[in-house]
């Protein structure tokens, strides 16, 4: 197999079939903003899992301490932890913006396997213009 360069393709499912040439520069589009689209996804999972880590602080030993006085001057109260549940709130998206990276990635590689070159430098250009866009936000963190 080889790559070609063709205004006619089938992209992905039988009813995107493109047989003009306005129908794969639209084509190409929406493969490039699916590129950048995957490019912002992995900021995002990289952004939740660094406020992740940031709201789920090590207790130090002094907060250890207090806690406890707190717990035995005040039995009768239950002590409310609200980190387990944070932490399960981020796992939970990151779980969720991982599948659906993975989808993504998997829609990406099938359109490039179309072996049409004109979609293949849209992946590309996609991922270089959504690098180029996304993670400059990790910075800004």
């Amino acid at each position: 197999m080889h790559f070609i360069f063709s205004d006619e393709v089938v992209l992905l499912f039988d009813f995107w079939s493109v047989h003009s040439p306005t129908g794969m520069a639209l084509s190409v589009l929406v493969i490039l903003l699916l590129a950048v689209l995957y490019e912002s996804i992995k900021v995002g999972k990289a952004r939740l899992l660094h406020q992740a880590l940031m709201n789920l602080s090590i207790p130090t030993s002094q907060q250890l301490i207090e806690e406890a006085d707190q717990d035995s001057s005040s039995s009768d109260s239950l002590p409310v932890s609200r980190s387990p549940l944070r932490w399960f709130l981020c796992h939970f998206g990151q779980s969720l913006l991982h599948v659906a990276q993975v989808v993504v990635g998997y829609f990406m590689m099938l359109a490039v396997m179309s072996y049409n070159t004109w979609i293949f430098f849209g992946v590309v250009l996609g991922s270089g213009v959504g690098y180029y866009l996304a993670y400059p936000l990790l910075s800004m963190t």
